[in-house]
């Protein structure tokens, strides 16, 4: 498994994210300079947890391609047990780790790593919540799915997000699978599927 990102603080960078609801509601944080990275945006990560309130208190969550951090520090914020960050930038998962290092975020783990490599070499675990925000151009979504699918990354039943431009089709889900929400806001595109559920 790929070390975890250092502790060390990163020095402070232009941008800044809020986390909008849960026990650090209002708390503002930097987020790291790199060209692409971009918060989900308020009312999308509102309506996304609406969509998650039955399910995120105590779940295990992934955030696979972390890049502001933005929706792993929201579910840890709002109740959940475990939350699991890939990041492979290391500047952007130093930022990460010293933003959860500044919330005392003891259930958030950082690791320095490309999300299909880290997947396809650590010992997998049923996660119960899935988030999928890679860079819109790098069409990662559909191999992640099939990652996730076929290694036992998921629990059945596991929910997971997918955001995208709004103006790209969402990918094929793997069998079994079903979409459960489907929302455009500005030109983000974003949606909900649930793992293992019957076609």
């Amino acid at each position: 498994m790929p070390p975890r990102a250092g502790a060390k603080s990163a020095r402070a960078e232009p941008g800044r994210l809020r986390i909008i609801g849960g026990c650090w509601r209002g708390r503002r944080l930097p987020v790291a300079s790199q060209p692409g990275l971009r918060p989900t945006m308020d009312r999308v990560r509102e309506t996304l947890f609406n969509w998650l309130a039955p399910t995120i208190e105590g779940s295990r969550c992934l955030d696979c391609f972390a890049g502001s951090g933005a929706l792993g520090l929201e579910a840890a914020s709002r109740g959940a047990a475990t939350v699991v960050q890939l990041e492979r930038s290391p500047a952007v998962a130093r930022r990460l780790q010293a933003n959860a290092d500044e919330l005392g975020a003891r259930q958030l783990t950082v690791y320095c790593a490309d999300a299909l490599e880290w997947l396809a070499t650590s010992s997998p675990v049923a996660f119960d919540v899935c988030f999928l925000d890679p860079p819109f151009a790098a069409d990662l979504l559909a191999p992640t799915l099939r990652r996730l699918a076929q290694d036992g990354w998921l629990a059945a039943g596991a929910l997971v997000y997918v955001e995208t431009d709004q103006a790209t089709p969402l990918p094929d889900l793997p069998a079994g699978w079903r979409w459960l929400r489907d929302k455009r806001a500005g030109q983000v595109r974003y949606a909900l599927a649930e793992a293992g559920a019957e076609p």
